[in-house]
């Protein structure tokens, strides 16, 4: 467990008398009760909405629901703690090695990418348990079971336990989180961290009908429809580094 994480467990989110819970807020306890959160970036950035989930919590039934009305690529986002520990890289370090032997992955360089400098993605894993890894019964089993070793801290099960490629995409947060990149990767690790969770989440970004994301109305009518808090990454970065860090 990180630090953040450990102090974060020992403080909750203060509210005094009868003011105002804010958004982020609202998010901390959604995800602290095993809930969907909708996180949108920003319209400068991806200009995505996510269902985000806190992994220690997740289920086929979240599998399911990130798959059917999300419709984006079902991710896991894990601490860079952790990645250290694990020994998990950057996808862009494994190609860089890759490439002394296969040059063509070097031509394959992520250096052009619109809305951000890098890519967080890591490594696609399946639990050893798994069948073929991706019905909902085994996407959930490997995201709680890469939540538990972390967690636990059996790092060096990793190997034992674990097999690539699979099923799952890994997404490497960067360090300093938000400090240094205000990615969905990012900000739902922090989102976690201020919960008090493992900061590990499980994500999905919403897809549309009409080839591109989801709208920011229909994003706001699913949550309406289905109970769920909605955050931009704003207002959860300003909590996070002008509340959170300054506990």
């Amino acid at each position: 467990m990180t630090t953040d994480s450990k102090n974060a467990r020992n403080s909750e989110v203060k509210i005094q008398g009868d003011e105002k819970i804010s958004n982020v807020e609202k998010a901390i306890d959604a995800l602290k009760s095993g809930k969907i959160v909708l996180l949108y970036d920003s319209d400068d950035r991806e200009g995505e909405t996510d269902m985000v989930v806190a992994s220690e919590f997740v289920t086929p039934e979240h599998i399911r629901e990130m798959r059917k009305n999300a419709g984006g690529l079902i991710c896991t986002c894990l601490h860079s703690d952790f990645c250290d520990k694990l020994g998990i890289p950057f996808m862009v370090d494994i190609l860089d090695v890759a490439a002394e032997k296969y040059p063509v992955l070097k031509e394959l360089y992520p250096n052009d990418i619109p809305y951000d400098e890098k890519s967080t993605f890591a490594l696609y894993a399946n639990h050893r348990t798994t069948f073929t890894g991706i019905t909902d019964n085994d996407r959930a089993l490997t995201v709680k079971k890469i939540t538990e070793l972390c967690s636990e801290e059996r790092f060096k099960d990793f190997g034992k336990e674990f097999r690539c490629p699979g099923h799952v995409a890994f997404l490497r947060a960067t360090d300093g989180l938000v400090k240094n990149r205000q990615g969905h990767t990012e900000m739902t690790v922090a989102l976690a961290e201020m919960a008090g969770l493992t900061p590990i989440t499980t994500i999905c970004e919403m897809m549309g009908d009409n080839g591109k994301a989801m709208s920011k109305d229909l994003v706001k009518k699913y949550a309406e429809e289905n109970d769920l808090v909605t955050i931009n990454g704003q207002e959860l970065i300003e909590y996070y580094l002008n509340e959170f860090s300054k506990e």
